[in-house]
């Protein structure tokens, strides 16, 4: 091996090597050579410039730190500007705009709007001198001299609100108003004012000063649904932006800071009061005189009425929000933002609705303790017909149909027998109403007492609790926990049906101690007449441009139904829910000559009652209870809620045709009861299940007995002029018998859920 390489060859090698060593350190000692002569001239150089003594202290350092700081502070500029000029990427930026819709009932007829509603198109010069005057007073008075931020104003507005203890001053320009209504929400944080800084800069960069005015006073909100000056000025005066007069004006200028506070249809001695205000500012930016705010001081605006007393609002605003849902799904190319919408909304279905409820309320809320209530129609595709989101909606705007979760009660119990039927069992199958515990949990029935062997129809009727805690161990087979198992089933199953409230895993979720809404409930309960195919709820029908181009139409685009449940298991489940209305717990929502079924539901404490039901045309769901989730005095589901579901659905089928239930025959009565075991095992003769509580209080009673009484001595004393009426005293009377159930000793009494 060591002759592979000749021995001339190794010389010359080595040769090359050691040339090559030798380049590399001369080159080396060369560049330190040059270096060090280079840095030895370089401080040479600088030591002409060499500041010693205090000016070095006073002059050179402070100039070095500003200018390192500055450039950290440049860094932390450019890192903060990045996510708010990322806002502007869109080259369409300055045409962005909110929807405008015009909702259509499901005949075609309007019932209302919502979005934007304003005017772009009066140039600047056309605004009242008055308008634009006020509005700088009030806003910016320094608006044509800063450059975007108003730093005078913002340290001015800082040191009020200091000395108030609060905020009394904003600070914002009207650039960064505008910048913030252009591109960002109306959340109060830092990272959100920071980003308006800059887009407010950047505003001011690409437009003039009339431009940003302009953009301002056709963009910022203006309450009642209105957007810009002279959508408001239509709104509210009836009548162009051009035509206002300064008290109109000032009252205009006065929304720019809380439009829905100081509104003058909602609130109008708060929009007096706001624009005087207004009219004090233009007095002290000299913009105006107190001679000539006199007149409109001593004769201030006055709005139109605009009160609707018929409009749906509750139903308006989860059809905007649906609308808003169905716009992003259009393609992006798709710039259009008008529309006008056809709903499910039936104005009839929906006034009975609001009248059932309300005269429901009206008479008995107070008996009961109950102060809120909700309700949903819907036809068997899902389309929503009527909504109620609560008793009055302009003293809350809140959805209770939509966005309060409450607990269903016994209601939930058809999701727990349609998972038996999937799973063996059958509308005669028996099952022990006995004790039963999971962990250190029992539940009980209502009146604390046991009915034996009954089939599943009798169990949904009566509204067993027990059942339903049996059969969700029996559905979880022989796995490790079997109620846990088989309560993962009855959720499963929930699911198909439409039910998309958390569900978490309870032991009491087969009794409903989870919480659902009003309208998922409801149209998830159209799986049972749609023959097992389940829903999904909707207002929206059709969708038209506003030059009336179709867009877009449910019955082509719109979710398809979906076979939740096999039909025979749907028609079983009406045939059992059909005996909780004609003999069962809901015999106040029975209607005449047409076939229905439902479930009521009562939850611990009487917090929430339920009806839920339908007919072979509707479904429906009515829900009675408090926001504060007060008890109510012993309210259960088969008495207000199935006296409202009644009125509304009688109602809903006038000039209807009416169709039939798979599953639901001319009802037939239930077997005779088992003995009922009491909980020592003794057995009594069966419960006689009471009908709805008593609506009438001990004070009401007491009233009928004096009522009693003095009819009977007047007519005593028409046979005896002489003879003086004798005053009944409300304390010394007996209580009637059949009364004491309605005492007030009796309703704080806590029992477990009934129906």
């Amino acid at each position: 091996m060591r002759q592979i390489v000749p021995p001339q060859w190794k010389k010359k090698i080595q040769n090359w090597m050691l040339d090559f060593d030798a380049r590399i350190d001369s080159t080396l000692f060369s560049t330190g050579v040059g270096a060090r002569e280079l840095y030895e001239r370089f401080s040479t150089f600088m030591d002409r410039f060499y500041i010693g003594g205090w000016k070095r202290f006073v002059i050179i350092e402070p100039l070095s730190e500003a200018a390192s700081i500055g450039l950290g502070g440049l860094i932390l500029m450019l890192a903060l500007a990045v996510p708010a000029f990322r806002e502007t990427a869109d080259d369409d930026w300055l045409k962005k705009s909110d929807l405008a819709v015009t909702f259509l009932d499901r005949y075609g007829n309007p019932i209302g709007s919502r979005g934007i509603k304003h005017n772009d198109s009066i140039p600047l010069e056309d605004f009242p001198d008055n308008l634009i005057k006020a509005t700088l007073a009030t806003e910016d008075r320094r608006f044509y001299d800063h450059f975007g931020i108003d730093a005078a104003g913002t340290l001015r507005a800082l040191i009020t609100n200091a000395q108030a203890g609060g905020v009394r001053q904003g600070g914002s320009s009207i650039t960064q108003q505008l910048a913030k209504n252009l591109f960002l929400s109306n959340e109060r944080t830092i990272e959100r004012k920071v980003n308006e800084a800059f887009l407010a800069i950047w505003l001011e960069t690409r437009l003039s000063k009339n431009e940003i005015l302009k953009l301002y006073l056709d963009r910022a909100y203006m309450g009642g649904g209105t957007f810009g000056v002279d959508g408001a000025a239509h709104f509210y005066f009836n009548k162009s932006v051009r035509d206002v007069n300064l008290a109109e004006a000032a009252m205009l200028a006065g929304l720019f800071k809380a439009p829905t506070k100081f509104a003058p249809h909602i609130n109008l001695p708060a929009a007096r009061a706001r624009a005087n205000v207004v009219l004090d500012n233009l007095v002290d930016a000299g913009f105006m005189t107190e001679g000539q705010v006199f007149g409109a001081r001593r004769n201030p605006a006055t709005a139109v009425d605009r009160r609707d007393e018929n409009s749906p609002n509750y139903y308006l605003d989860w059809a905007f929000d649906e609308m808003r849902r169905l716009v992003d799904t259009f393609p992006k190319s798709y710039n259009e933002r008008v529309f006008v919408v056809r709903t499910a909304i039936d104005m009839n279905v929906q006034r009975a609705a609001e009248e059932a409820i309300e005269n429901q309320l009206r008479q008995f809320g107070r008996d009961y303790h109950a102060t809120q209530a909700a309700s949903v129609v819907a036809d068997l595709d899902g389309g929503v017909r009527a909504m109620v989101g609560g008793r009055d909606y302009g003293a809350s705007q809140f959805n209770r149909a939509t966005d309060a979760y409450r607990q269903p009660g016994s209601s939930f119990k058809p999701y727990v027998y349609t998972t038996a039927l999937m799973n063996g069992f059958t509308p005669n199958s028996i099952v022990v109403d006995g004790p039963v515990c999971i962990g250190n949990w029992c539940p009980q029935n209502y009146g604390h007492s046991y009915s034996g062997a009954v089939t599943l129809t009798q169990a949904i009727t009566r509204s067993i609790n027990v059942v339903p805690v049996k059969l969700s161990i029996a559905l979880g087979g022989k796995s490790p926990n079997p109620a846990k198992a088989g309560r993962v089933k009855i959720v499963e199953v929930a699911r198909r049906f439409g039910i998309t409230a958390p569900l978490p895993d309870t032991p009491s979720l087969p009794i409903g101690a989870d919480e659902v809404t009003v309208i998922e409930h409801a149209v998830a309960y159209a799986t049972f007449p749609n023959k097992g195919k389940s829903v999904v709820p909707h207002a929206v029908l059709e969708v038209r441009t506003g030059s009336g181009d179709l867009v877009w139409r449910f019955d082509r685009d719109g979710r398809k139904p979906l076979q939740a449940i096999p039909a025979s298991v749907a028609a079983d489940m009406a045939g059992m829910m059909s005996h909780v209305v004609s003999e069962g717990t809901a015999r106040r929502a029975a209607l005449d000559g047409i076939p229905t079924a439902g479930k009521t539901g009562t939850t611990n404490a009487y917090r929430d009652a339920w009806f839920v039901g339908y007919t072979g045309n509707f479904t429906c769901a009515v829900w009675y209870g408090n926001d504060d989730y007060s008890p109510t005095n012993r309210m259960t589901g088969g008495s207000l809620p199935a006296q409202t579901w009644h009125d509304i659905m009688v109602a809903a089928h006038q000039g209807v045709e009416i169709k039939e239930i798979a599953g639901v025959g001319a009802g037939t009565k239930l077997p005779a009861a088992a003995p009922t075991v009491a909980a020592n095992g003794a057995s009594k003769p069966p419960e006689i299940k009471p009908g709805p509580p008593p609506i009438l209080t001990r004070r009401g009673a007491d009233i009928l007995v004096q009522v009693e009484k003095m009819l009977d001595d007047a007519a005593k004393t028409a046979g005896d002029p002489a003879k003086p009426l004798k005053p009944v005293s409300s304390n010394s009377l007996a209580f009637p018998d059949g009364f004491a159930a309605a005492t007030s000793g009796s309703a704080a009494m806590s029992e477990p859920r009934k129906n």
